[in-house]
């Protein structure tokens, strides 16, 4: 384009600056940035360098690497246990040489709770072993075992219309199966059943709870996770057939025999025992108290060796900090890199963050979690203030070329472990992964490393550096916290 000097009546400096914003302006459409960089308050050197941690990160990352360590060296990592205290020490060690601004351990407590001997058989018509697992939390059975018949449910709403009393003597097994869905919209739904059931089968007299494991795989592999008792009702064993051997105790109902079972379970409780969660602060240069929190959970069902759940999610977002750390230039806000503790028992690292957090909840920017398994990211969620939505939908263009979708703007979602801070107020922002296969391996005996892709990996290391290194360094300050009421 020509600019007549003349006509403009402009200094020549002036026209030389304007000869370069005009060409800037035709660039950075050829150069890839997005047209919204100065709505979403951020230079253009900010996005190029985002650019280039996207695109250094979809060469290779050593996220898996840290994966390896994790379930390697420490294993299954129940929380409250040795072993989960063992993997903060791993990562207090492995996050030190990265040479983060500080690292540090809150400490917090919780009940502890660890699995004993778990069997159980058929007793009639079809005498046979069963493959089950105790739920997390559950009492024992007496220590000669729970036998009766067994009384099947289609449904947790069949059991809770149930007559009380008519389960008296009897061991109630509930078979409503989950299917899989992309992004596991079924869990929610079908996970009130593994979180509530005992106490429901309770009110009706039940001795015992089985439950179809909450799981979309076939293999003989039972689900665990976590339950709660209501104080106002017995507590009884509960625990998780695997989908095979439901499929079996089925077939043996629609032959008009009544299952006869015994179970045998022995966890214990433990007492107060104390986790922790590990927090890495890459300092900010302008506006460092405040924070946008990137992380995954650090401990783990102990069926498995926590691969899936949640080491996939402490992988990525380890190699997302020490990538930035690499950049030597500092972010203007802090990024703090969180690996919680005590998730899987009811997000109890979330919530001593919070609690230790009440007097500058405000200083909370944003903040997201990986924990839903090593698949590929396919979709953008959140919630923000309009202010904030232009840096939402800058970061949405950034990684779309990698397969990922600008999705809903109205979902409070930043992953478990940070909504007791969502539901303070906090603005929301989550990556969904393809979650097809997470409930295959979500708390089983076969959540393990092999089930892992690199390059997976490195898709979602590429996406949480451009939502990072945007978010830390925007100019926009209203991301929209909302009153409680």
């Amino acid at each position: 384009m020509h600019v007549a000097q003349k006509s403009s009546g402009l200094s020549s400096s002036c026209l030389w600056a304007l000869r370069v914003m005009v060409v800037i302006g035709l660039l950075l459409p050829v150069l890839g940035y997005p047209s919204s960089v100065a709505d979403a308050g951020l230079q253009a050197a900010t996005v190029s360098e985002a650019q280039t941690l996207r695109d250094d990160a979809l060469r290779g990352t050593e996220a898996f690497q840290w994966v390896e360590n994790l379930t390697t060296e420490v294993g299954p990592r129940l929380a409250g246990s040795d072993a989960e205290a063992r993997a903060r020490a791993w990562a207090v060690q492995t996050l030190n040489s990265f040479e983060f601004d500080r690292v540090w351990v809150e400490p917090f407590p919780l009940q502890g709770w660890e699995r004993g001997l778990e069997t159980g058989h058929v007793v009639s018509p079809y005498p046979q072993p069963l493959t089950l697992t105790s739920l997390g939390g559950s009492v024992a059975t007496p220590e000669d075992g729970v036998e009766g018949d067994l009384v099947i449910f289609s449904s947790l709403q069949a059991l809770e219309t149930a007559v009380p009393g008519s389960l008296n003597g009897k061991i109630a097994y509930v078979g409503h199966a989950m299917r899989s869905t992309q992004g596991g919209s079924h869990y929610g739904y079908f996970g009130r059943l593994r979180r509530e059931g005992a106490s429901i089968a309770a009110s009706k007299g039940a001795s015992a709870l089985l439950i179809r494991s909450i799981g979309t795989d076939s293999h003989r592999m039972p689900h665990t996770g976590s339950m709660r008792y209501d104080p106002d009702q017995p507590r009884i064993p509960a625990a998780a057939v695997s989908n095979p051997d439901a499929d079996q105790l089925e077939r043996m109902a629609v032959r008009g025999k009544v299952p006869r079972i015994k179970l045998l379970l022995t966890p214990r409780f433990l007492g107060e025992v104390m986790s922790g969660n590990v927090i890495a602060d890459i300092r900010g240069s302008v506006k460092p108290e405040e924070i946008v929190i990137i992380g995954g959970h650090l401990d783990s069902w102990d069926l498995g060796t926590g691969a899936v759940d949640d080491g996939a999610g402490v992988g990525i977002t380890m190699e997302v900090a020490r990538r930035i750390l690499n950049l030597n230039k500092r972010p203007m806000r802090t990024i703090r890199l969180i690996l919680w503790g005590a998730e899987e028992v009811g997000l109890v690292g979330g919530k001593a963050y919070l609690e230790s957090r009440k007097q500058d909840l405000d200083n909370h920017i944003i903040g997201t979690e990986s924990d839903f398994g090593g698949g590929r990211i396919w979709q953008v969620t959140s919630r923000v203030s309009d202010q904030a939505q232009p840096v939402v939908d800058l970061i949405s263009e950034l990684v779309e070329p990698m397969g990922i979708a600008p999705g809903p703007v109205n979902v409070a979602s930043s992953g478990p472990d940070l909504t007791p801070m969502v539901s303070m107020g906090m603005p929301a922002f989550r990556f969904v992964q393809d979650g097809r296969d997470y409930f295959d391996l979500h708390h089983t005996p076969d959540d393990t490393l092999d089930k892992i892709s690199p390059q997976d990996l490195d898709q979602s290391v590429a996406a949480y550096l451009v939502f990072a290194w945007i978010a830390a360094n925007t100019e926009i300050n209203d991301w929209g916290w909302l009153p409680v009421e």
